[in-house]
């Protein structure tokens, strides 16, 4: 006689909440009916090896499915790599982390120094409805963006932000990435998300920058070239229409997380 405890209770729980979350993902990624397709193959497939117990048909089924995990690796890497980051960007997660790597050091603190000038320049960029993107990289390191660019090794420094994103500076197009206290590079390319709820006035920079930021625990800051509004995004979710004050808040507490 089959029993139902506790445990069985809280295996249905878990396999519920993985399904959401990876129809989540799918969602976002614009695959979601590959994902509806795959469910729908299992399910046959258990019908028919567990419930009609047909060998020959479960035969073949299994052998696809062994098979089709490879191909479901490679099909999907890229939100297979997002849904491992989330995991690993949680908070409880990186509170367990922190306390067997330690608090961070006083040395990478980011201070008031290195803020203000990305945002006195935002500000600048923002009057003069000059576009920018500036990508600041936080705990996942973005070597293959900055490879895409050339490189600037400088100090945060305001007139040189709005100097290379000055509209006739051949690096203006491209996105600016900071690592720590230091412009690491410019022009570089971002991938470029495919989100339907992006709101429709939102330019290709934006598109840009929230693709990084799914992509990574990064922060893409924006000014838009259009109407000189600065926005953030972060974890995939924006922040609009930003003020001088607010983008300080942001950035004092996020390049400190």
């Amino acid at each position: 006689m089959f029993e139902f405890g506790i445990k069985d209770i809280i295996d249905i729980f878990l396999v519920a909440m993985m399904l959401y979350y990876i129809y989540r993902l799918m969602k976002e990624s614009r695959s979601l009916n590959v994902f509806i397709g795959i469910i729908v193959f299992v399910l046959v497939w258990l019908f028919v090896s567990q419930v009609l117990e047909m060998r020959l048909l479960g035969a073949i089924m299994d052998k696809l499915v062994s098979v089709g995990v490879i191909g479901l690796i490679v099909l999907f890497q890229e939100e297979i790599r997002r849904f491992l980051y989330s995991l690993g960007a949680h908070q409880r997660f990186k509170a367990v982390a922190r306390f067997f790597m330690g608090s961070k050091s006083k040395a990478d603190t980011v201070d008031k120094e290195t803020i203000m000038p990305i945002v006195m320049a935002c500000m600048d960029m923002s009057r003069g409805k000059v576009g920018a993107l500036i990508v600041i990289e936080r705990g996942i390191r973005l070597d293959d963006i900055v490879d895409t660019g050339d490189i600037i090794d400088a100090r945060i420094n305001q007139r040189l932000i709005e100097n290379i994103f000055f509209k006739n500076s051949p690096l203006h197009d491209g996105a600016m990435v900071i690592t720590g206290k230091r412009i690491r590079a410019a022009g570089c390319i971002l991938p470029v998300s495919h989100n339907h709820d992006i709101p429709k006035e939102l330019g290709l920079r934006h598109r840009a920058a929230l693709g990084i930021s799914q992509d990574s625990d990064c922060i893409a800051v924006v000014v838009s070239e259009e109407t000189g509004g600065i926005s953030v995004a972060i974890k995939g979710q924006f922040q609009l229409r930003l003020s001088a004050e607010k983008l300080e808040n942001i950035l004092s507490k996020e390049m400190n997380f």
